[in-house]
């Protein structure tokens, strides 16, 4: 195994810092390619239809609002009539434009309620959709995260549901409403004058068929464009997180310059993206206009011949600015759609990712105490599969035993403690707590009975208590200072401002490497779990804060089973039994000093190291 493939396995971090993982055949990207808009158009509506009486309602109001509005043209048709005819008076024209007016008013009401029913489905479909997401982002298995680029889930999460949510709130308020619109206009329309009537179909004709084409150039391009938007806040988040880096070693010039070329790439997809959108409307109104064009000069002919009123006329030509309106609409709405459905395939490619194994139907119950009997029986196991890690791994950690496991890196020790909590599934073998296979247990069972301390500090924002307290939220003040003080951590939080009540931000920022990482034994250490987990927990810490930590430990390994991998091989020369490991393979197992008699693979280390 690739050394990067062990230490890019620094499980809790893996959520915010995941670096560029596999390629999927071909050497992309994992959910590179845009696929066919028509599955996410299918889903979004299967969301819209599991509200069927909402849904129901919204179309008897549009059926409504549509009914007012094509009746009010003809209407008015009336009021034109009426002031070139001989029963002409002043109260019959206001009493027929007041009656319009109140049509109007009608139509309004009614869209005004539609719409905002409409808006709400959409809003609690964005809600569900986080909802899911979240859900979805603790189901997915670690090597899923692995295959990501940096950024690409939180762009997904964010960007892609937002856009999504905020194009389809748009069009849904008024899709429904311009398409019955144009039915109902088309109906008065060949009522009036079917002559007029097949005209204006024409051009509708060929303003759809126009919207479709060019519809169909911009989806792809939408695709492209959030695509490259999630690349670009992988890079900005790759930078955020490595400032002090990229400072020290001079690269500012060359991250620039990424982030130059990243962003001329997005533009320029946004800009491909934009040219097909742009041309929609455009060439609706050209279309509608021509329309409009004929209408009134035919229209005059009629009027002339006799086939038509003047009122009628007036009619028609509101008819057609009224039905070239949602015709633009919709054009409009089109390239909104593309892009919507755009993001809505990267949303449902992140819901659609595959999922851990599911528990036991009837898991087994640990019996309490637990003790901490850790057994590895010939394990197996491969992050590819033409590719083992592990072949036949066997050892077994007896309770309020230290086990230290050591090795060159990517010898496959933070692999071993992945495996212990299930953040990956063993190929073959058995792996057992206390006597029973841990694949029959809970997952929350089984980490319920594991206390894990990275390299990796996570600290996140609220109070010092908060963070300490974070595997046990309902722990007391008085709990929450022991556990502070066992791991020297009281005395640098009486310094802050607000002591244990200050609020750390940007990832304790504020405090040192070394004070963060204490504070995050604190946390284990509150936990009080059977079984203790350091994945190199003293490595970023300087030499008198590690014999406080050690002095600690020394306390807490008592009736506690405790895994350490360490690169400092000096602060595991006590430990009850040492592992040495290389290539996935356990190839010493002793203490100290019958390793260093071997004069194998553990005394090499300890000659380098040295």
């Amino acid at each position: 195994m690739s050394t990067a493939t062990d230490k890019k396995l620094k499980t809790v971090s893996r959520t915010q810092n995941s670096a560029p993982g596999p390629r999927g055949p071909g050497g992309s990207v994992a959910g590179e390619k845009p696929k066919a808009a028509g599955a996410a158009a299918r889903r979004i509506w299967t969301a819209f239809g599991s509200n069927c009486k909402i849904l129901i309602v919204t179309l008897l109001l549009s059926v409504g609002s549509v009914v007012c509005s094509t009746l009010g043209p003809w209407q008015l048709g009336f009021a034109t009539d009426l002031l070139v005819s001989d029963d002409y008076t002043w109260s019959a024209l206001m009493r027929q434009l007041l009656f319009v007016a109140g049509i109007y008013l009608v139509a309004s009401g009614l869209n005004f309620i539609q719409a905002w029913l409409i808006n709400g489905l959409v809003q609690n479909m964005g809600r569900n959709l986080r909802e899911r997401a979240q859900a979805k982002l603790s189901q997915v298995p670690l090597k899923w995260f692995d295959a990501q680029p940096r950024g690409e889930v939180l762009s997904r999460f964010t960007n892609d549901i937002d856009n999504m949510i905020q194009n389809l709130q748009q069009v849904a308020s008024q899709a429904m409403l311009m398409l019955m619109t144009i039915i109902g206009v088309l109906a008065m329309m060949f009522w009036l004058s079917v002559p007029l009537a097949a005209a204006a179909i024409v051009a509708i004709g060929v303003s759809l068929g126009a919207t479709r084409i060019l519809s169909r150039l911009a989806q792809p391009k939408y695709a492209e464009q959030w695509r490259e938007t999630g690349h670009l806040n992988a890079l900005v988040e790759e930078t955020v997180t490595g400032q002090a880096l990229i400072r020290v070693f001079g690269a500012r010039d060359r991250v620039d310059q990424q982030f130059s070329e990243k962003n001329n790439t997005l533009t320029a997809a946004s800009m491909r993206a934009q040219i097909f959108a742009s041309l929609i409307q455009p060439t609706t109104m050209f279309v509608n206009n021509i329309a409009y064009i004929a209408v009134v000069v035919f229209g005059a002919l009629q009027v002339l011949s006799g086939a038509l009123s003047l009122g009628g006329v007036q009619a028609f030509i509101q008819y057609i600015r009224q039905i070239g309106q949602p015709i633009s609409q919709l054009g409009s709405m089109a390239a909104q759609v593309q892009s919507a459905l755009a993001s809505a395939e990267r949303v449902f490619e992140l819901l659609d990712a595959p999922e851990l194994s599911t528990d036991t139907a009837v898991p087994t119950h640990l019996s309490l105490p637990v003790k901490g009997n850790v057994c590895f029986e010939q394990v197996g196991f491969r992050y590819i599969p033409d590719q083992p890690l592990f072949e036949d791994v066997s050892l077994e950690a007896k309770p309020g035993q230290m086990l230290a496991i050591v090795g060159p890196t990517g010898a496959g020790k933070t692999t071993l403690i992945n495996l212990l909590i299930r953040f990956y599934e063993i190929d073959s073998g058995t792996i057992r707590l206390d006597g029973e296979d841990i694949t029959t247990l809970s997952r929350k069972d089984l980490r319920r009975a594991m206390a894990m301390v990275l390299q990796d500090t996570w600290l996140f924002t609220g109070t010092v208590h908060d963070n300490i307290a974070y595997g046990r939220p309902d722990a007391t003040r008085e709990q929450v200072i022991a556990a502070a003080k066992r791991c020297h951590v009281d005395d640098f939080v009486r310094t802050l401002h607000d002591g244990y009540d200050t609020v750390l931000d940007n990832g304790g920022g504020s405090l040192s490497q070394g004070q963060r990482q204490l504070m995050t034994i604190a946390r284990a250490f509150l936990l009080d779990a059977p079984i203790l987990i350091l994945d190199e927990a003293t490595s970023s810490v300087d030499t008198r804060t590690e014999l406080q930590i050690q002095t600690a430990m020394a306390d807490l390994r008592q009736g506690r089973t405790s895994f350490v991998i360490a690169h400092r091989l000096s602060t595991i020369r006590d430990a009850d039994m040492i592992v040495y490991m290389e290539n996935g393979n356990v190839l010493e197992t002793g203490t100290h000093e019958q390793l260093m008699a071997l004069k194998g693979g553990y005394w090499q280390l300890q000659s380098i190291s040295a």
